[in-house]
């Protein structure tokens, strides 16, 4: 039976149709290809950066942003951070360019070599002794009952794992990929970087089937954390396919704006603005976007060391969409939420 949950207006929405949204925009992405290969570079570098800051930063690693470029782009050593948040930029970064190596092949190519390569790659002068090997001692995640499995059974689990990555599976591949992670950090193999080596797993094999990375924003931290949980202890997955599903859906927003013009190349690797050239670019109050925003009809993306909001600009097309609904339809703030989160 396909997994479903229910909005505030108690209608009832299928994962399937949510998957069946995210089929409909990589064919529309699939339309444009093949992708200009200076717009290719463009986004790569883009996701390099963001995918090694969000990844990091739901871990605890403080790097803002600008300074995850600054690291990974730059060789940049940045003040008051520790030699290890450098480090995991760094390894990060080199771990999404080894995975690019796979994918061109198949999940069924991908092995027990690989997934310890990724792993290796996190820890690489961190924790040397257990970079890119299974754990061998008992692991518990602090402010959770998660049980997780005897270190014994790590090896004969992980068998198990890779004979069902590389069986006949007939599921959707956003849904593979996203089982493919949630398997993993429920084994939980290794002593550290479970959660980033899953997500690079993930992620290759999103990509493997045409599919932009994944892209887990800091902000959905607690409901991506929270949503696991759920799934561990109560075999309940919606919440968790709900947030992956949109992560990719974030992702598929991002090449589509690209590929279209409705992001310029040149503004890829800008895409955050501030709450006042926000409403410039919409045409609206600042006092709209502010109502709006305490009302969690949008979204900030980030905070600057200052404390300002920043928005990304997926924000522009919610804003007007807002305005819309508000004039033609006539909907209440309510009715709007319920709307646009449906």
């Amino acid at each position: 039976m396909p997994y479903t949950y229910f909005n505030k207006n108690h209608r009832v929405i299928k994962m399937n149709d949510l998957l069946s949204k995210l089929t409909q925009k990589k064919q529309k992405l699939d339309s444009f290809r093949p992708l200009s290969l200076a717009l290719v570079n463009n986004l790569d570098e883009w996701f390099k950066v963001e995918l090694t800051y969000t990844s990091n930063a739901i871990e605890g690693n403080t790097l803002t942003r600008k300074e995850t470029a600054l690291v990974v782009e730059e060789g940049i050593t940045v003040r008051g951070k520790t030699l290890k948040e450098h480090l995991e930029a760094i390894n990060h970064a080199q771990a999404l360019d080894f995975i690019k190596d796979f994918v061109g092949k198949k999940r069924e190519d991908l092995t027990k070599r690989e997934l310890l390569g990724m792993h290796g790659l996190i820890l690489k002068k961190i924790d040397d002794d257990d970079a890119g090997k299974y754990r061998n001692v008992a692991v518990r995640i602090k402010g959770t009952d998660v049980i997780l499995p005897n270190p014994l059974k790590v090896p004969e689990l992980m068998d198990s794992f890779f004979e069902w990555l590389h069986g006949k599976n007939n599921d959707h591949p956003v849904k593979i990929a996203a089982d493919a992670h949630i398997k993993l950090v429920s084994i939980h193999p290794f002593l550290d970087g479970n959660g980033r080596t899953a997500r690079l797993l993930m992620n290759l094999l999103l990509m493997q089937k045409g599919y932009p990375p994944a892209l887990v924003r800091k902000e959905d931290r607690e409901a991506y954390i929270d949503s696991i949980q759920k799934a561990q202890l109560n075999n309940n997955f919606k919440d968790y396919y709900k947030v992956i599903y949109k992560a990719i859906d974030r992702s598929l927003d991002i090449y589509l704006d690209a590929v279209e013009g409705k992001t310029p190349t040149s503004v890829v690797q800008k895409r955050l603005l501030r709450i006042g050239e926000l409403a410039e670019e919409t045409g609206e109050t600042l006092h709209s976007i502010r109502h709006w925003l305490e009302k969690g009809l949008l979204e900030v993306a980030e905070h600057t060391r200052a404390g300002y909001q920043l928005f990304d600009r997926s924000m522009i097309e919610k804003v007007k969409e807002i305005r819309r609904l508000q004039r033609e339809e006539r909907l209440t703030i309510e009715e709007i939420k319920n709307r646009l989160e449906s």
